[in-house]
């Protein structure tokens, strides 16, 4: 049996699938990766893309900060592709318990996914750094160069956790249930290497541990299927 067919014979005989994803998800979708040929590691700034996206760069220089984030970090018109489609139907069907994610350009639920652990956070949702008030995307596309809160005039900053920030430990806990419950877990999209995010497939206790992702990972020994097509085309035979 080819490893296609596998993996749909696991995911049909499956009641607890746990999808978990990176950016390769969305780049089918138009949204560039960081660290492909293409991707934003790949790109010249006056900075590189690890020191803007970081709290320290953000307090320092919100400015440049905000002007890379709608240019680069703010997709709001891209569309859910056969990925994050069949994800959302999995979980309709009652098949799928969670999907976690460490992107935040909120695809999956635009697909009709509900039960998402974003671990990087969402570029939809947006705070007041004085008095918490919620701001939309297009609240943060719309005011430049700084968005400031309406209310009270603070700056606004997005709800995505930056590097030197932590990951949301209840978004965490909800993850790691949801993997150690999982009968498959299926790893789409993402090289395995940003942590703590590729830390917590420890927590997975099943035998059916599938990854689809187009380059090599640190964890391609541990699997017990490997696919390497790209995983739009994947999960739109499942």
């Amino acid at each position: 049996m080819d490893t296609l067919a596998t993996l749909k014979s696991w995911a049909d005989e499956s009641s607890r699938i746990v999808f978990f994803g990176g950016a390769g998800v969305s780049t089918e979708s138009g949204i560039p990766d960081f660290r492909s040929v293409d991707g934003l590691y790949q790109q010249k700034f006056d900075y590189p893309p690890e020191t803007i996206l970081s709290h320290s760069f953000f307090v320092r220089n919100p400015a440049y900060f905000y002007s890379f984030y709608r240019e680069k970090m703010l997709p709001l018109d891209a569309q859910p592709n056969p990925a994050h489609e069949t994800l959302a139907r999995w979980e309709r069907e009652g098949r799928l318990l969670a999907v976690v994610t460490q992107n935040i350009d909120g695809l999956h639920q635009k697909a009709g996914s509900r039960k998402v652990y974003e671990l990087h956070g969402s570029v939809h949702r947006n705070f007041c750094t004085k008095c918490r008030k919620f701001f939309g995307p297009e609240y943060i596309r719309d005011h430049t160069p700084l968005p400031l809160c309406d209310a009270c005039g603070a700056l606004i900053k997005p709800d995505v956790v930056l590097y030197e920030e932590s990951l949301d430990d209840a978004c965490v806990t909800g993850a790691v249930g949801a993997i150690a419950a999982a009968d498959l877990m299926i790893v789409g999209g993402t090289s395995l290497t940003v942590y703590p995010a590729a830390g917590l497939l420890r927590y997975y206790r099943g035998h059916r541990l599938v990854l689809i992702n187009r380059d090599e990972t640190p964890c391609d020994g541990e699997a017990d299927l490997v696919l390497r097509d790209p995983i739009g085309q994947v999960l739109a035979r499942l």
